[in-house]
């Protein structure tokens, strides 16, 4: 089975090819956590893999991923490899730690990391952006061999050089992305502006159900974990994150509706 959590559709993109690659069935994460049972509890067969497929953020796991992972029982489970496939604009950092570490926590054991470079979508802190056009290009047709790669690794019990760390990671991993998850998890600054067209997708796609719709406008409340789905998706470009994506360019996966 594929666990997956995604935003602006980079994750979902990797996990519909690696589902369709290995014939596992795909389970949203946001929709799962929306279930009140304290433990959420999934068979597993013996000759089942399975896998999480998620972006990172800020150097480290997703939060709702680590939220799922902190609720989840594998009955059957008795070693069956575990594989971490994350998508990154750039770099992971030690990420596969962490989310190896989220597992043990729950007595699974994680076989192997891999990671996807796709085009960047955090634009909500200063000094982040979209990629220019040229770049995102390049990773978008530079992703199918790599997720190939992953595919073919998988299948023959390898883990090769297909992770991407980076530099510092343990600077990125300890100390900023707990920084970020403390921080800027709950809080934000995302606004409407008069362009708003009051059309609800930016509510329906929330991962989270962070945003309702109240008069025909959005309204964020203080569960956001800065997926950036709305601003990217809204087809308008009518949400904004304080005064500082004004300037900013928008992204999502454009094979993802």
């Amino acid at each position: 089975m594929i666990f997956y959590f995604t935003g602006t559709g980079n994750s979902l993109w990797v996990a519909k090819a690696l589902s369709e690659a290995f014939g596992e069935p795909l389970i949203s994460i946001a929709d799962e956590l929306r279930k009140e049972e304290k433990d959420l509890a999934y068979p597993v067969h013996p000759d089942e893999r399975i896998l999480f497929v998620y972006p990172v953020h800020s150097w480290g796991p997703a939060i709702p991923v680590t939220r799922f992972i902190s609720r989840l029982t594998l009955g059957g489970y008795a070693g069956q490899p575990v594989y971490s496939v994350s998508t990154c604009g750039d770099e992971c950092g030690y990420t596969d730690r962490l989310i190896g570490k989220a597992l043990g926590k729950r007595t699974i054991s994680l076989t192997a990391a891999y990671s996807v470079i796709m085009p960047n979508n955090y634009i909500l802190l200063p000094g982040f952006n979209v990629d220019s056009k040229e770049v995102e290009e390049r990773k978008l047709q530079d992703a199918p061999a790599r997720v190939a790669g992953i595919i073919e690794a998988i299948r023959e019990h390898r883990q090769d050089a297909l992770y991407q760390t980076g530099s510092m990671p343990g600077l990125k991993s300890y100390w900023i992305y707990p920084l970020f998850a403390h921080l800027a998890i709950g809080s934000n600054s995302f606004r409407v502006t008069d362009a708003c067209i009051s059309c609800g997708l930016c509510e329906r796609i929330c991962p989270t159900g962070t945003i309702s719709m109240r008069e025909g406008k959005p309204v964020w409340s203080n569960t956001c974990v800065q997926c950036v789905a709305c601003i990217h998706r809204c087809p308008v470009r009518a949400i904004e994150y304080g005064k500082g994506t004004l300037v900013k360019g928008r992204y999502h996966h454009p094979e993802i509706k």
